[in-house]
């Protein structure tokens, strides 16, 4: 409460709620629950960050008190560069104690104090976060949901805790009407880091330059019914009584802070884009059609990824191998029969890649994250196409923790949990895979230094029982082999022209699958230099 007394009297002395970055990071307290908003660059108050970080590091360099300090830091998406901005900021020894994350992969310096255990680290599927916001915000004492059973944040296994200096269990396994479930547990929420586009002097604020509306509102009415503070950058204000009451994302009752961007680079709509009309969506754009991809290992399998989809289908494509999805759907003539989306709540149009990811052109609607996650764990995917990174005899699979490598789950517990059918995309070895084509046969030219078929994953991102029990269809594609789950573990159905069964897939393996007796061999137009004619067979589903 000092902290929502000392943003009041600041108001009465401005007559407004606008002040500077340092001015709203002083209303930051030692011990403080921070939630931030974001999704890799977008959406994420970039300013606010740097000056937490400039005002720790300035008070520790002159050997007084470093604050703020022992923060809890809690997040969603991952919200970084791979380098030094975004949350990087936060990655310094003392400046936090604590870290709630969906996703560490673009944060190597909060996962190197996670590593080396220097703080208390936790590991949560990100669409769980973004409703534990919304839950906080409405008093209720937790999340209760089937997401994460079976996998690493089960609490029968680690409880998504990421080293042995975390030891407070958030995750409890409990049965509800007969259903087993999942309680991660409410807790308070002290400041509310967001970011908009425009606000007025009352804190009003609306977010029509913003490539993604994320769950801003919801950490900013968690944040306030906890009794905190909420902190709001803008790039730009306006008049009083100005905004169109529809436009306004963010009421001006639910914020204490509203701090004008000091430098452009603080406010990029995303870390690759400074401003793009066609990212906020003011714009449809002219899409010339995208390029075909290269005959390679990466087209063979998207190509035998595509020939999953049925007529209409609502699609979430993971980052990496599954966007080549899209490429092969542009070049059969079948886009037009998939809705893409992706998990920050961008539904149809072409999603970006790259640092832009999670942002689209020419979308048919945005709707808030959680919103999102409440359509996809309820069932609203018919088929998810995502990486595979690691998979085991059991078929379970692996894509959040690799030795000292943390990158945790991200949407990918959720997405892969509740689509109707997931699809599994990936080479068969990685490191070196070299590959050739030649008169429909594929050759392995130089075989992959790293196994991605093990016995045991080393942590379980998606849960092979878990599907099992749901009645999930299921398929792990490669450029070479074709496996789907069966009832003791991945079923190998479809091998590639060319390819050696017992040299190129079984001794290239950790376990030894089971094979089904009618093994055929992959579509020979997936290894053919002209179009498939994909559009008829979809059409037929």
């Amino acid at each position: 409460m000092a902290d929502r007394q000392r943003a009041q009297q600041y108001r009465k002395l401005r007559g407004n709620k606008l002040m500077s970055a340092a001015e709203a990071v002083s209303l930051i307290a030692d011990g403080d629950t921070v939630a931030t908003g974001g999704f890799i660059g977008a959406g994420f108050a970039e300013n606010i960050a740097v000056a937490i970080e400039a005002q720790f590091l300035a008070a520790r360099a002159a050997g007084q008190h470093a604050t703020p300090r022992d923060l809890t830091l809690v997040y969603a998406a991952g919200q970084g560069d791979g380098d030094s901005r975004g949350l990087n900021h936060f990655g310094h020894d003392g400046l936090v104690r604590r870290v709630i994350g969906g996703h560490w992969g673009l944060v190597p310096k909060l996962q190197a104090l996670a590593v080396a255990e220097r703080i208390e680290g936790y590991s949560l599927p990100q669409g769980v976060i973004t409703h534990l916001f919304r839950d906080i915000a409405a008093g209720k004492p937790g999340t209760v949901t089937p997401i994460g059973l079976g996998t690493f944040v089960d609490p029968r296994q680690s409880g998504g805790r990421v080293n042995r200096v975390t030891t407070e269990a958030l995750v409890e396994r409990i049965e509800l009407g007969g259903h087993e479930c999942l309680f991660y547990k409410a807790f308070p929420i002290h400041v509310g880091i967001i970011r908009g586009s425009t606000a007025d002097p009352d804190g009003n604020i609306s977010m029509e330059r913003e490539a993604l509306t994320l769950e801003a509102q919801a950490i900013a009415m968690a944040a306030h019914n906890c009794g905190g503070v909420v902190i709001v950058q803008v790039e730009r204000i306006a008049e009083r009584g100005t905004l169109n009451p529809r436009a306004v994302k963010i009421p001006g009752v639910l914020v204490d802070a509203v701090v004008l961007a000091e430098h452009p680079d603080y406010h990029r709509q995303t870390f690759a884009e400074p401003y793009s009309a066609a990212l906020s969506n003011e714009i449809r754009v002219p899409v010339e059609s995208m390029p075909p991809l290269a005959m390679s290992e990466r087209k063979i399998i998207a190509r035998r990824a595509a020939m999953e989809l049925v007529p209409h289908a609502v699609v979430n494509l993971g980052i990496g191998m599954p966007e080549g999805v899209a490429a092969v759907a542009a070049e059969e003539g079948v886009a037009h029969l998939m809705t893409l989306t992706t998990e920050p709540g961008v539904i149809g149009g072409i999603p970006q890649g790259g640092l832009n990811f999670g942002a689209g052109i020419n979308i048919q609607a945005l709707i808030d994250q959680p919103n999102q996650f409440d359509f996809y764990d309820g069932g609203g995917l018919d088929i998810a196409f995502l990486g595979l990174a690691e998979a085991d005899a059991h078929g379970d699979l692996n894509v959040s923790r690799f030795g000292t490598r943390l990158t945790g789950p991200g949407g990918f517990i959720n997405i892969s949990q509740s689509a109707r059918e997931v699809v599994f995309m990936g080479t068969f070895t990685a490191g070196g895979l070299e590959t050739a084509i030649h008169g429909g046969q594929l050759k392995i030219v130089r075989e992959g230094r790293a196994r991605k078929f093990v016995s045991r994953v080393e942590q379980i991102t998606f849960s092979a029982d878990y599907a099992r029990r749901r009645g999930q269809r299921v398929r792990y594609i490669t450029e070479r082999a074709v496996f789907r789950l069966g009832e003791a573990g991945p079923e190998l159905i479809e091998i590639a022209p060319g390819i050696d069964l017992e040299r190129d897939i079984l001794a290239q393996m950790g376990f030894r699958p089971a094979i089904a007796p009618t093994l055929r061999l992959m579509d020979p137009r997936l290894f053919a230099p002209i179009t498939m004619a994909l559009k008829a067979d979809i059409e037929a589903h």
